[in-house]
C-alpha cells in the first residue's frame, strides 16, 4: 500500500470511530476529536473503535484514548454494555 492510500485508510477509520462515538454518546467535545486526530496507528485506532462499540458509557471510553498505543486489550465487566444497561437504564453516562 502507497503512503498516501495508508493516510486515507487511518483517516477513515478515525472519522469512522467519530461516527460511532456521536452515534452512541452524543456530542464529542474538540478535545476528543484533537486526540483521535492524532492518533497515527492502525492498531491503537482500531482497538479504540472496538472499545466505543463495546464501552458502556462514554467515561469507559476516554479513560481507554488517554491509554494510549501501548494498551491492547479490551476485557473485563466495564465493557459489557449490557450488564450496565440492566443495573442503571442509561448506556449514556457523560
Amino acid at each position: 500500500m502507497f503512503q498516501y492510500e495508508q493516510e486515507a485508510a487511518l483517516e477513515q477509520d478515525r472519522e469512522d470511530l467519530l461516527g460511532l462515538l456521536k452515534l452512541r454518546f452524543g456530542d464529542i467535545s474538540p478535545e476528543v476529536t484533537q486526540g483521535i486526530y492524532e492518533i497515527d496507528e492502525f492498531d491503537t485506532i482500531e482497538r479504540l473503535i472496538l472499545v466505543a462499540a463495546n464501552a458502556p458509557d462514554y467515561k469507559t471510553f476516554i479513560q481507554e484514548l488517554k491509554e494510549g498505543k501501548g494498551s491492547f486489550r479490551i476485557v473485563g465487566e466495564r465493557f459489557n454494555p449490557l450488564e450496565f444497561i440492566a443495573n442503571n437504564g442509561d448506556s449514556n453516562d457523560k
